[in-house]
């Protein structure tokens, strides 16, 4: 047992495994420290665009600016609904507006459907984008540190480590 009671217990062990993991990474990236990262630049970039947005001023013409940008859904959605009332209530008059509506040249309605789906698509992206790392890693990359009491061979490690 003594030479390898000394490989054991003189750390050459763990100097392995380290070269080991090493060389491992030069092959295959290291996925946590990966999501590390991104999680750090997701973190950066939300962290300049609040110190943008800390100091807006709140003078009546951003008051405007931000009323004028929460109109186009609510008035597109109330709008559809007046057409179905304008219908009703004057069919002659729908007819030769749909009439006219017939008349738009074609490259016209190509232009209003790629307005109006950039622009609902970049809000929906806005609302639907996750950040890197939201996942079961992203909960723990958020925390700081591992949560140890969701998993007990964690607590069982970190108490053997000195960390628990």
């Amino acid at each position: 047992m003594g030479l390898i009671g000394r490989a054991l217990t003189s750390g050459a062990l763990a100097s392995a495994g380290q070269a080991a993991e090493g060389l491992s990474e030069v092959f295959v990236p290291n996925a946590t420290r990966q999501l590390e990262l991104g999680h750090e630049a997701y973190r950066s970039a939300l962290e300049a665009a609040a110190e943008e947005y800390r100091h807006a001023g709140s003078s009546a013409f951003d008051s405007f600016v931000n009323g004028l940008n929460r109109l186009p859904r609510p008035l597109l959605a109330l709008g559809t609904l007046g057409l179905f009332v304008y219908a009703m209530v004057d069919p002659i008059g729908f007819a030769e507006r749909m009439t006219g509506l017939a008349l738009v040249p074609e490259p016209l309605w190509w232009l209003l459907g790629a307005v109006v789906g950039f622009y609902f698509g970049a809000r929906e992206l806005h609302y639907l984008r996750r950040p890197p790392g939201s996942g079961a890693l992203g909960g723990l990359l958020r925390r700081g540190r591992p949560a140890r009491d969701d998993n007990p061979a964690l607590a069982d490690w970190a108490a053997g480590q000195g960390d628990g």
